[in-house]
């Protein structure tokens, strides 16, 4: 059996063969670092982690790369905004990255490269696409000549002309074809801006994925990933520039996650229907984002909902349950080996691992791969007992652990579980008070009670302990 991969380049599943044996290149799209992430960044985080899980979980050495964009239109407006710099705004919005992110079950990368700390390296890359005639220059601004690209629109499957008649192209009388994109910046006043043979400036956005790659994995690497919407102009144009660098293909594989929408409809912040994780996580335990999104198969589109969200919460509930209720029995048994028809009991359970395995090699199947371990738990739940030999019940425990740990799921304690979401719930009813929200405050108050929580407020701070 061998991994397959659906490649965005080619439409079709492809048996997923390394560059280097037993080892992965990695590449995944991460953040602009001017606010906190959006249930739609979520997606992608949480999918190309589980696929990077599963192929360390199949023996590759994973190389794991994911960039923080640093400096960005959006990172300078905020800093206006709030009156701090870009410098500081992208450094709070990393670290809050981080908190969503660890919530979120994401294993951090190999490397979190930012722009800032490659601008020398993104000036010598533009430099070398200028010398061998894929960049020009106007007035400072450095654009990377599409036309000179022959492949331009392979990844998209489109030809320049329909790309340029479909396309909402900015007006730039600089540039010499309307999908020419900038590669270099001239800086405008009350910009961030670095020393280039072309004047002060910095990066445009399609260029530091390509450096970054290239920097910390080589020029030629074996997955590269994000969300659908990347697809163009993004990775395109990474491509472009890359492989009119190096001559050589930039990623043998392509893969994209497919749209979130909420309550079945686009995701905007016009519509008013737009949720960072952090306002999630004051409703939801994180992990239940984390499970609803693999409940899905990653290139079909996911429909984002109360409804869908108390599916998943009930659903990880029942495999907490099974866990918990085994852990219990196991807990209460003497030593006993297993017996001969425990033994052909026991062999099922590979039968399990065996499915799981198949679903996850066919295109990171996690949906298939969740009804596996819901399989599982039936099974556990219809043969372990208080009467089952202590190591049978291990072998259970064995086989439930490892399929849930390959997608990161079903992996804390209740009382941790209860702990997090009591002080999340303390925090919520004192920014309340805060903000004078007094109603609010006793709203939660009576909700912690209700589970058991009594509160004392006290001079060194709002203490609590269960009756």
């Amino acid at each position: 059996m061998s991994v397959k991969l659906y490649n965005t380049m080619t439409r079709q599943k492809e048996e997923f063969v390394p560059i280097e044996q037993g080892k992965v290149k990695m590449y995944v799209c991460g953040p602009t670092v001017y606010n906190y992430i959006h249930i739609g960044n979520a997606r992608p985080f949480i999918i190309f982690d589980t696929l990077r899980r599963y192929l360390e979980y199949r023996g590759y050495d994973v190389t794991y790369v994911q960039n923080f964009t640093d400096v960005d239109d959006k990172i300078i407006k905020r800093g206006h905004e709030e009156g701090i710099s870009p410098e500081e705004v992208a450094s709070k919005y990393i670290n809050e990255y981080f908190v969503d992110s660890d919530g979120l079950g994401i294993k951090r990368a190999t490397v979190h490269p930012q722009v800032t700390d490659n601008i020398e390296q993104i000036i010598a890359f533009v430099k070398e696409l200028e010398d061998k005639g894929y960049a020009y220059e106007v007035n400072g601004d450095v654009y990377f000549d599409t036309k000179k690209f022959e492949g331009y629109g392979k990844l998209s499957k489109q030809k320049q002309d329909e790309l340029e008649a479909g396309a909402r192209i900015e007006v730039n009388d600089q540039k010499r074809h309307p999908m020419d994109f900038v590669l270099w910046k001239a800086k405008k006043e009350g910009e961030p801006g670095w020393s280039s043979p072309w004047g002060e400036g910095r990066p445009g956005w399609h260029i530091e994925c390509s450096v970054m790659s290239n920097r910390y994995l080589g020029e030629t690497i074996d997955i590269h990933a994000g969300g659908q919407d990347l697809t163009f102009p993004h990775h395109e144009n990474e491509i472009a520039q890359s492989e009119a660098r190096s001559g050589k293909t930039f990623a043998n594989y392509w893969i994209h996650n497919g749209y979130i929408n909420i309550n079945n409809e686009k995701m905007s912040k016009s519509k008013g229907n737009f949720f960072t994780v952090r306002d999630i996580s004051k409703l939801y335990d994180l992990e239940i984002v984390r499970f609803f999104m693999l409940s899905a198969h990653y290139r079909n589109p996911v429909n984002f909902s109360d409804e869908m969200l108390n599916q998943a919460k009930a659903g990880l509930e029942r495999l907490y349950n099974t866990k918990e209720k085994l852990e219990f029995t196991i807990s209460n048994l003497n030593e006993s080996s297993i017996t001969e028809e425990e033994s052909s009991l026991a062999s099922e359970l590979d039968s399990y691992r065996a499915k799981f395995i198949a679903a996850m090699d066919d295109d990171v199947n996690t949906a298939d791969a969740i009804s596996v371990i819901f399989e599982l738990a039936k099974f556990i739940n219809s043969n372990v007992s208080e009467k089952s030999s202590l190591e049978f019940a291990k072998k259970c425990l064995d086989e439930f652990n490892e399929l849930t740990s390959v997608l990161n799921i079903v992996n804390k304690k209740k009382d941790d579980i209860l702990d997090e979401e009591i002080e999340s719930l303390i925090q919520k009813r004192t920014e309340a008070k805060k903000n004078k929200e007094y109603q609010l405050a006793d709203e939660i108050r009576q909700e912690l009670l209700d589970k058991g929580i009594v509160l004392e407020d006290t001079r060194q701070g709002v203490k609590w302990k269960r009756i």
